[in-house]
């Protein structure tokens, strides 16, 4: 592979480097929950780290002026890199760091050659850890892969792992994948946090209300609650 610094620098700038690889970000509904899943809460998750940049779908260059060099991986994170929208991640740019971290959520359609191929593809450009799901229920499969000097190589447990660039523990036991956050938090969709949230505000709102119910039944018996704070 021929380096991008034997181009002249005219060739060099027309070098277009596409932002979107003509593939649909999802083949169906399960494989797309998987990926917003597991997107949103690593995103989440690193919230309050500037240095933590997370990204769903995006194309990811690692070598300069070979834009048929690419991936765009479901969930990728990167230590090192600022938060911030791109239109698309080419390594170069970045301090020429790779994503240390990368989820696949397979579909029906991805065949044994094509999940080959990433692995192939992820080993080659310094990615550390590498999860891919299988979310059909009939397989409900999660397979790992953690760098090894210069392979990646299988995890042979999954049930209980705990990744080491993230913090997450993965949960294999039930009859679908559980992910929890360090603190044990659980992932939850975008629907479970709004019904969490919901009854959280209704818990607050009836204890308030039980609050003013036993203040004025204090108060019917003659007795001023502030004196008692007191």
């Amino acid at each position: 592979m021929s380096s991008v610094t034997d181009m002249p620098t005219a060739q060099r700038q027309t070098i277009h480097y596409p932002e979107s690889d003509g593939q649909p970000m999802a083949d169906n509904t399960l494989q797309f929950q998987w990926i917003v899943l597991i997107k949103e809460n690593l995103a989440t998750l690193f919230r309050e780290r500037e240095d933590v940049f997370v990204a769903g779908d995006l194309l990811w260059y690692p070598v300069e002026g070979h834009p048929k060099t690419c991936r765009a991986p479901d969930t990728m994170v990167v230590f090192g890199r600022p938060k911030g929208h791109r239109g698309s991640y080419k390594q170069w740019e970045e301090d020429g760091l790779a994503p240390q971290v990368v989820f696949e959520i397979r579909s029906p359609a991805n065949g044994f050659k094509e999940m080959l191929d990433k692995l192939k593809f992820y080993t080659a450009h310094g990615v550390e850890e590498y999860y891919t799901y299988d979310p059909d229920p009939e397989r409900n499969d999660l397979t790992g892969f953690l760098r090894r000097e210069q392979q990646l190589e299988p995890i042979d447990e999954m049930n209980g792992w705990v990744s080491p660039r993230l913090g997450i523990r993965f949960d294999t036991s039930g009859a679908e994948l559980r992910i929890f956050a360090p603190d044990g938090t659980p992932f939850r969709s975008h629907e479970e946090v709004v019904a969490w949230a919901t009854q959280a505000e209704q818990r607050a709102i009836r204890a308030e209300q039980e609050r003013e119910r036993l203040l004025a039944k204090l108060r019917e018996m003659g007795i001023d609650p502030e004196t008692m704070a007191e």
